[in-house]
């Protein structure tokens, strides 16, 4: 009587290679591209923030009765202000929106200030700006540039 043997043939192990290398060759893109995902979210996360600490310091100062340009404290962190928005430095809305090191910013001051993403392949194209605000009215916060992130 003959035994009957069990398991693969050569044939179906390498076509069973074969598929898995096809969907590998699908798949890996997707997954080499969570990086740009994770550094966009970042991005937006810290434009929420932003936005958030502006409005948040403005109403410290506003509470307070402070006049334009008097710092505020906002959680132990003295923030400096200018016309009662946080200015465009990091002892304004650096330090107001806690942005971490995962930022680099330039500018500043009377210009725009430049908050890019420090590990993006392109930071200056993954970054928005905040400009300080100028008398009677609002900061101005540009949406985010993505295209080098």
């Amino acid at each position: 009587m003959k035994k009957q043997q069990s398991g693969f043939t050569l044939i179906e192990l390498i076509m069973v290679i074969v598929i898995l290398g096809i969907l590998a060759a699908f798949a890996l893109p997707r997954f080499a591209n969570l990086g740009q995902d994770a550094r966009e979210a970042t991005l937006n996360g810290a434009l929420g923030a932003v936005r958030s600490a502006s409005a948040v310091a403005h109403s410290a100062a506003l509470a307070a009765g402070n006049t334009a340009n008097q710092s505020v404290v906002l959680e132990g962190v003295t923030i400096t202000m200018a016309n009662l928005y946080p200015t465009a430095d990091a002892a304004g809305i650096v330090a107001a929106a806690q942005l971490s090191a995962d930022f680099d910013t330039t500018g500043g001051g009377a210009a725009a200030l430049v908050i890019r993403v420090a590990a993006a392949p392109t930071p200056a194209s993954c970054s928005f700006t905040y400009t300080a605000a100028a008398a009677n009215s609002a900061p101005a916060i540009s949406a985010v540039t993505i295209t080098g992130c």
